[in-house]
């Protein structure tokens, strides 16, 4: 079982920022592409970004794009999502999640083989 631990949801205004974590391990951040996805209530799953193992290299969804910041700290083995200008819809329960290395960096969850259990955020009106 790989180590995906989030934190740092929690109730924001609309307009508002949060930066969400993904805690992990040396071993994933080496072997591993990682992947933000979040799900509303009866909503599918959406893939948010991607950060590549091999290069940093990032992928965002149009949804998100310009708003979301993915990015990542070897030192301290996590990943963050930096969220900005927040919208009622952005609701959900954020996860990561990891896909080999040798493939593209993608936000399709087909890909993604274990996940985090998810931090949930709330955005007000």
């Amino acid at each position: 079982q790989l180590q995906l631990v989030e934190s740092g949801g929690g109730l924001v205004q609309s307009g508002g920022s949060l930066r969400l974590s993904c805690a992990t391990s040396q071993f994933v951040l080496d072997y591993y592409n990682l992947g933000w996805f979040r799900q509303a209530p009866g909503k599918e799953r959406e893939g948010l970004s991607c950060i590549s193992a091999r290069d940093g290299g990032t992928v965002y969804a149009d949804s998100v794009k310009g708003r979301f910041t993915v990015s990542r700290d070897m030192a301290k083995r996590t990943v963050y999502l930096q969220l900005t200008t927040l919208k009622p819809e952005d609701a959900g329960v954020y996860c990561c999640a990891v896909a080999n290395r040798y493939l593209d960096c993608t936000i399709y969850a087909e890909r993604y083989t274990d996940w985090g259990q998810g931090t949930q955020v709330n955005v007000s009106s």
